[in-house]
C-alpha cells in the first residue's frame, strides 16, 4: 500500500487512475456467460454470510457496466425480508443520499452515469442508524480490506460519517483483488471481501 503522506496528491491520483484503467479493461473483457456464472458465485458466497444472513436492512447498489450483477442479490434479500436501500447521488452536494426501495425496477431511474438510483418522488429517505450492513461497490480490493473506488469519493465520505459501526463488505470478481493498492489517507477501509473464489476478511477491528 502506498502511503498517502508520502506521495503527492497528483502521482497518487494518477497512479490510482492507471490502476482503475487496467482493472476495469480486465473487468469489461470478461463475456458474457462468464461474467454471469461468476456473479452467481459470488452472489451465493454473499448470501451465506452472517452479515446478511441476520440483517434487517441493508444499503446495498444496482450494478452497472461489467460490475459483479448484484440483481439476485437484491432480489434475494427482499425475498428474506430485509428492507433494501439504495443511493443517489447528489452531484451538488458530492453527497450520497439514501433510500427505501420496494421495487427496484419501478421505484428507481437512471441517474448519474445512467446508473439506475432511487427515485426520490418515490422512495422514503432511509436513516442509516436502521441499517444493519453495507455492500460497497469498488474497483479494487485487496484481502486487508483496502478499497480503490471509482474516484468521486462519494463513498469514503458517506461511510467516514457512519453513525455506528456496521459490516461492510464489498464484492468483486477475483481479478480485481490486488496485493497493494494506492491509497491515501481519506480511502476508507472495508471489512470483508467476497469473490468467486472466497471471503477475505480484515484482520483487526
Amino acid at each position: 500500500m502506498v502511503d498517502g503522506a508520502q506521495t503527492s496528491p497528483g502521482a497518487l491520483r494518477d497512479d490510482k487512475q492507471k490502476l482503475r484503467t487496467r482493472l476495469l479493461s480486465l473487468r469489461a473483457a470478461l463475456d458474457r456467460g462468464e461474467h454471469a456464472r461468476l456473479s452467481g458465485l459470488i452472489t451465493a458466497r454473499l448470501l451465506s454470510l452472517p452479515e446478511f444472513e441476520r440483517a434487517r436492512c441493508v444499503l446495498a447498489y444496482l450494478s452497472f457496466g461489467s460490475e459483479f450483477d448484484t440483481g439476485e442479490f437484491v432480489h434475494t434479500l427482499q425475498a428474506r425480508g430485509c428492507a433494501l436501500v439504495l443511493p443517489r447521488i447528489d452531484l451538488a452536494q458530492r453527497a450520497l443520499t439514501l433510500h427505501r426501495v420496494t421495487d427496484p425496477e419501478a421505484d428507481t431511474l437512471p441517474g448519474v452515469w445512467g446508473i439506475r438510483e432511487p427515485d426520490p418522488e418515490h422512495c422514503l429517505s432511509a436513516d442509516r442508524a436502521d441499517i444493519d450492513a453495507v455492500l460497497v461497490p469498488g474497483v479494487a480490493f485487496t484481502a486487508a480490506g483496502g478499497r480503490l473506488g471509482y474516484g468521486g469519493g462519494f463513498y469514503d465520505r458517506l461511510l467516514r460519517g457512519w453513525p455506528r459501526r456496521v459490516p461492510l463488505i464489498g464484492a468483486a470478481f477475483e481479478l480485481q483483488v490486488v496485493d497493494d493498492l494506492p491509497l491515501g489517507p481519506e480511502d476508507e477501509p472495508i471489512d470483508t471481501v467476497v469473490t468467486e473464489a472466497g471471503v477475505y476478511r480484515r484482520a483487526g477491528p
